[in-house]
């Protein structure tokens, strides 16, 4: 007989959530960081690695419980080259069709709304986003200026979790003594 009382296991502090549609073209950016970063035990080991393609209220499931979250994801300003990455705190600018669209609600709000409810959301949400190329075209190959900058944001994220991973650890330690 299987056990009515499974354990629950808390979710890790530290959340990378990848977000996009792997058959968009560059809207696969976020999944491509989420398969390679899945491949990397010094990855894992400190952060919990989701690719969702979702937005709006689903995110509110996602982001509830904790501490930290790094949302990567594609964003279309016009403004820079394609394969550019911005490294900004969520709110700054709206990031991409996947956090806000007509259909859905932003970011900040999703955040503010699970606080309303009464969820435990995130104390800091940050996010990386690569300028993309190419967002309307179904294809599962990212364009190229999108596809050279995957390896930058590999090491922009393993920066991110290693200072935010320490923090977490010191604040640890300070609640134990």
């Amino acid at each position: 007989m299987k056990d009515s009382n499974p354990q629950v296991s808390q979710p890790k502090q530290l959340l990378v959530l990848c977000l996009g549609n792997e058959i968009i073209s560059d809207d696969g950016f976020g999944p491509e960081i989420a398969r390679q970063l899945s491949l990397r035990n010094d990855i894992i080991e400190q952060a919990e690695v989701i690719f969702a393609p979702i937005a709006g209220f689903h995110l509110i499931d996602l982001l509830a419980g904790r501490e930290k979250v790094l949302i990567v994801d594609t964003i279309r300003t016009g403004k820079a080259a394609p394969g550019t990455l911005y490294s900004f705190p969520a709110g700054e600018l709206t990031p991409s069709n996947n956090l806000t669209t007509s259909h859905q609600i932003s970011l900040p709000t999703a955040l503010e709304l699970g606080r309303q409810f009464g969820a435990d959301m995130p104390g800091l949400v940050s996010v990386i986003a690569v300028e993309a190329e190419d967002t309307e075209t179904l294809s599962e190959e990212l364009s190229p200026s999108v596809r050279a900058a995957v390896d930058k944001a590999l090491d922009l994220i393993k920066v991110w979790i290693s200072q935010n991973e320490a923090e977490e650890s010191g604040h640890e330690n300070r609640k134990k003594t």
